[in-house]
């Protein structure tokens, strides 16, 4: 592959927007597919996205934006996915071309609903798409973090290196720090599964608990992580670097994770619809939580946490009282 491939990112959404804007940092040029004619012609016209990230400065010199997902994939060697996991399939429908000697790289934090696979293994399994020519760009990392060029880490993981090292350079700058990995089903389950722990501590935080409990959550959700990844790709990996832990704690603890202000609503008495309703982004966690807790059980992995956000978020039990009950597990 060339050391300067044509890279496209495949969504519209903040963190689409903050994977172009560190991209637009190293290439002359960056496809982007986005759905919205609209977004598109706003970009074009003012330099920012209007909906998503906004405080984000583009280049539109450097954009060649489409809302034809098809001219996008015929145009570029590696696309880059940044499309909620719940809206992939739907995305994917539109789709006429091959994905033959494309390079997939998943930013996507979560399961694909229709076939309960990672994105890596729905590429592989539904279009066919070799190992090799799959990877996934990982955090810790918040979109609005990237948009103040506030230092920022990425982990780009790959089975094959020398693809990984490229999108590492194509994303790296004075803002973004970059490694690679090998452990590409790791990677991608651990940004799955931090989506459910940070909605956990949410709960948490909207149940009234405090510092103390959080710490002990995040660090029996560390260990629950381990476990499931464990089960799912079992090799040597150090769990406490940033991909898992790193990504974890930001995911768990800030301000600006959906999936943990999503939590918040629930612990303090939203329904799931009325938390969904109110909140302008995907909560990714909410659909990992059905996936991965139908995966644990097919795997028979011991999942606390999981089971309780599941049970407050599916089976309608009480919060309070399942959180309660969490309480007794953790050490």
């Amino acid at each position: 592959m060339s050391s300067h491939p044509k890279i496209a990112v495949i969504g519209g959404g903040s963190w689409a927007t903050a994977i172009v804007k560190m991209l637009c940092e190293n290439l002359d040029t960056v496809g982007w597919y986005m759905r919205s004619a609209s977004a598109k012609e706003h970009i074009l016209e003012n330099k920012h996205n209007p909906n998503y990230l906004s405080s984000a400065e583009l280049h539109p010199e450097q954009l060649d934006l489409s809302n034809d997902i098809n001219t996008i994939i015929d145009s570029y060697d590696v696309l880059i996915f940044a499309i909620p996991s719940a809206f992939l399939t739907k995305e994917l429908s539109k789709t006429t071309t091959s994905f033959e000697r494309k390079v997939i790289f998943s930013a996507i934090k979560g399961i694909v609903p229709e076939t309960g696979l990672i994105v890596g293994e729905h590429f592989m399994e539904t279009y066919g798409v070799p190992v090799d020519n799959i990877g996934v760009i990982t955090g810790p990392c918040h979109a609005e973090e990237v948009a103040m060029e506030r230092l920022s880490y990425l982990t780009i993981a790959s089975n094959d290196s020398e693809k990984a090292e490229m999108i590492s350079k194509c994303l790296k700058s004075r803002y973004i720090k970059t490694k690679i990995s090998d452990d590409i089903i790791g990677t991608e389950y651990a940004a799955m599964l931090k989506n459910i722990y940070a909605i956990a501590a949410g709960i948490a935080h909207g149940l009234g608990y405090g510092d103390n409990f959080q710490s002990v959550l995040m660090s029996n959700a560390i260990r629950e992580m381990n476990r499931y990844i464990k089960k799912m790709h079992n090799m040597k990996r150090n769990i406490n670097n940033s991909a898992y832990l790193g990504d974890l704690l930001v995911t768990g603890y800030s301000l600006f994770s959906r999936n943990r202000t999503f939590g918040n609503m629930i612990g303090k008495g939203y329904t799931v619809k009325s938390a969904q309703m109110e909140m302008s982004m995907i909560a990714e966690g909410y659909y990992a939580t059905k996936s991965a807790y139908k995966i644990k059980q097919e795997k028979g992995t011991d999942t606390p946490i999981i089971d309780a956000v599941y049970n407050v978020l599916y089976n309608n039990k009480d919060a309070k009282k399942e959180f309660k009950k969490l309480t007794d597990t953790l050490d």
